[in-house]
């Protein structure tokens, strides 16, 4: 093992030898190599008459570059997004980032968490987590209906085993917590270390949990860690902010999560794709929330950064500084909020007339609808027809798109469904549905 990575690993065993135990091995081998980028950095301080490190091309004081590409960029110089940015992330969006936790969160007020660190997107995220904390074998603990990719991720590329809850009640009136917490237990009744995935809101079912939810769900999470198993918990917060129901709990788990027990590791990972709607940037982040003693606190964070930075490094390099320097730019933008604000308004109203809509009890013979007060989508379960068979027919014969999942489920992504075509949507599937059951 490179002699960075014992070096960390002895930080983060000093601070919280849980935390050790609970990364995989990939995430104790990780380090952030001094070399090449630590020589350039000290030549940026220190070389203030020649400086021949930096593996850019340049012409006097500002970055060479082609007009052909920086003309289609305006108010923003070519030195603010064509070098490299930091396999961290630029370090005015990490701390802005991180404000912003605090802003959007008020039950952080007071605690310690790490400084995010910069993914190229929230998918790549999921990606370094998961190889900071899932081995060959680790049992990850998921809904049935989940995000797809999850399975590439955490099965196919680190080799976990996926364990699946209820995600809904047997009435689809709610998130069952009863099964998430009875499969959480009793996977802590086998295995000395369980992870699980809390995406809320849900991909693909565009459901936020309650306040009541959210507690039990922490509570749940709390106990098992207390009761001596390791818990390693990512908050996959993509559709953070999108809350349409005066219900649901305004805050990410990771608010419940961070600093509780030794034995319990919260990660956040958002990003400006759903949130401000800024998908191809390619702007995540990933923190981390956890215990230690106050004075070993910054060491352990400061350790587990630079492996995730060195996890990045490895990988892609470093995110997009286009992406990060736009993001930057546009949260200091005065009309940020607002603009913000009018958008999530939009998509709450596309919600709301597709409640309305879907209480004429015509539409109950078709297909049941899964309670759904957040986010980009909701979901229907169809009675008497194949899903797959569904979505061909609509696509076929009506020209309509939407997605199967599983053999009954169909998602419906309100997120790009104008709101006066919402009736008309719903009136289709169920004439496919009628067209299938009378062939």
């Amino acid at each position: 093992m490179n002699v960075i990575a014992k070096q960390l690993n002895t930080a983060i065993s000093q601070a919280n030898p849980h935390i050790l135990e609970m990364l995989s091995d990939m995430g104790k081998a990780l380090f952030f190599p001094k070399g090449i980028l630590s020589q350039s950095a000290e030549a940026k301080i220190k070389a203030h008459k020649i400086n021949a490190t930096i593996g850019i091309a340049k012409q006097g004081s500002h970055v060479m570059n082609l007009p052909a590409v920086t003309r289609y960029i305006t108010g923003i110089e070519p030195d603010d997004y064509l070098p490299y940015a930091p396999s961290f992330g630029l370090p005015k969006l990490r701390e802005q980032w991180k404000n912003h936790l605090y802003d959007k969160n008020s039950s952080l007020a007071g605690k310690a968490f790490s400084l995010p660190v910069v993914t190229s997107g929230i998918t790549h995220g999921v990606s370094v987590f998961s190889d900071m904390w899932v081995d060959k074998g680790d049992v990850i603990v998921l809904p049935d209906m989940m995000w797809g990719n999850y399975t590439m991720t955490f099965t196919v590329r680190n080799q976990a085993k996926i364990v699946y809850y209820k995600a809904y009640d047997d009435a689809l009136t709610r998130f069952n917590t009863d099964d998430f917490e009875a499969v959480m237990r009793a996977q802590a009744a086998k295995n000395d270390k369980i992870i699980t995935v809390l995406n809320f809101p849900h991909n693909p079912g565009g459901y936020s949990l309650t306040r009541e939810e959210a507690d039990r769900v922490a509570a749940v999470l709390l106990d098992i860690a207390q009761s001596g198993t390791n818990v390693v918990a990512a908050c996959d917060d993509a559709y953070f902010g999108l809350f349409f129901d005066e219900q649901i709990s305004r805050e990410s788990l990771f608010a419940k999560l961070a600093g509780r027990h030794r034995r319990l590791a919260a990660a956040k990972l958002d990003g400006a794709t759903k949130e401000d709607y800024a998908w191809g940037l390619r702007v995540g982040f990933i923190t981390y929330g956890l215990t230690a003693d106050k004075e070993k606190r910054d060491d352990l964070y400061q350790a587990l950064e630079k492996k995730t930075a060195g996890c990045i490094r490895g990988n892609i390099s470093n995110a997009s500084h286009l992406g990060q320097t736009i993001l930057l730019k546009a949260m200091a933008d005065p009309d940020y909020q607002a603009q913000k604000q009018k958008k999530h308004d939009l998509l709450k109203k596309r919600a709301a007339r597709i409640k309305t809509v879907l209480k004429n009890p015509a539409f109950a013979k078709g297909f049941d609808v899964y309670p759904f007060n957040s986010g980009y989508f909701m979901c229907i379960r169809l009675k008497d027809v194949d899903a797959e068979t569904l979505r061909l027919h609509l696509l076929n014969t009506y020209g309509v798109g939407l997605i199967a999942i599983g053999e009954k489920n169909i998602r419906v992504a309100f997120s790009c469904l104008e709101e006066d075509d919402v009736e008309t949507l719903f009136d289709i599937i169920m004439r496919g549905i009628k067209d299938l059951n009378t062939t």
